[in-house]
């Protein structure tokens, strides 16, 4: 005759295990947020600045790819010159980046 295995816990507390199995989730989201989240939302902060700021004369380039300079700039529009007489009405969000001009060089 056999006797059956009686289960008993493994530990006393099991709030311990709890911690313990949840602890290696909560690092790798720390460790995702910080490689991942939080760089993201601040080129995303800093983009929409840099949109935010457009004014007349700056160059722009669009999310499909082509360039223009800046004639004039409405509340959630811009209206962009891509050629000679050719001016196009955009909308700002589908800009995607905003050339800034180089200064005076340097003594070169």
């Amino acid at each position: 005759m056999t006797t059956p295995l009686l289960m008993t816990a493994a530990s006393p507390n099991d709030s311990s295990a709890i911690l313990f199995g949840i602890l290696p989730w909560l690092l790798i989201f720390v460790i995702f947020y910080l490689l991942m989240i939080r760089p993201q939302q601040k080129r995303l902060k800093q983009h929409q600045a840099t949109i935010g700021a457009v004014k007349k004369g700056d160059e722009v380039i669009t999310g499909g790819g082509i360039r223009g300079r800046v004639t004039k700039v409405m509340d959630d529009d811009v209206e962009v010159e891509i050629g000679q007489g050719t001016r196009v009405r955009i909308v700002k969000a589908t800009l995607s980046h905003v050339v800034t001009k180089p200064g005076k060089p340097a003594n070169d």
